[in-house]
């Protein structure tokens, strides 16, 4: 089992259910580059080259396959290990997972075209919130690729089994994204968690409990 944290996160955000695995499976979690104590890429990343990274990693320990389990920018990666590589990815398990292309409201449209506007005047534009504001320039422009980045056209190239974990109350990657995930994969079931966007960590005996009926 292979587990993959969200933005931001690291190693420790799925380190208790990597734990509540490991006496039946072999797991592997990992810190992204630029997340937790891995470096910074020495370059602007894609979602591409996170897989890749992974890819890698999983030589190196001489994994040949394995159950995924991606949250948020993690099942980003998960789709695109699942829909370009089949032969790695036996199972699929996606929790409040990114990847599907938000609906944009007026007010998001007035933010983007007067920050548009700023620039064409010569300032800086908007600043974008204090989470983007506290990355390095590289992990800037990493963090705009991967956001703009619409996976929808991968699911249906994606035919290994797949749970879908999703939080009733997840404000940052709503329900209707779950639903489009589970249209788009073609074996693949949604399992609702109590909970926001962490909601493994929200509704865990559940998550776990499912989660471990779904890996056998």
């Amino acid at each position: 089992m292979i587990f993959l944290h969200g933005w931001g996160a690291s190693i420790s955000a799925f380190l208790f259910v990597a734990k509540a695995f490991s006496a039946t499976h072999r797991v592997t979690v990992l810190d992204f580059a630029g997340f937790g104590r891995s470096d910074e890429p020495s370059e602007v990343y894609s979602v591409a080259k996170y897989a890749d990274d992974v890819l890698k990693l999983l030589a190196y320990l001489g994994i040949e396959n394995g159950i995924f389990v991606g949250h948020s920018f993690g099942g980003r990666v998960c789709l695109e290990l699942a829909s370009g590589y089949p032969h790695i990815v036996r199972k699929l398990v996606l929790v409040d997972s990114a990847g599907i292309k938000p609906r944009r409201g007026i007010k998001y449209c007035v933010k983007v075209g007067l920050h548009k506007l700023l620039r064409k005047m010569g300032f800086k534009g908007l600043s974008g919130s204090s989470d983007f504001r506290a990355l390095s320039p590289l992990m800037k422009e990493t963090f705009k690729n991967v956001v703009n980045y619409d996976q929808t056209a991968l699911l249906c190239k994606i035919q290994c089994p797949t749970a879908i974990f999703w939080g009733r109350n997840d404000g940052e990657t709503p329900a209707y994204m779950a639903k489009k995930l589970n249209k788009g994969i073609a074996d693949s079931v949604i399992f609702w968690l109590d909970g926001g966007h962490f909601s493994y960590a929200d509704d865990s005996a559940k998550f776990i409990a499912i989660l471990r009926a779904f890996v056998g």
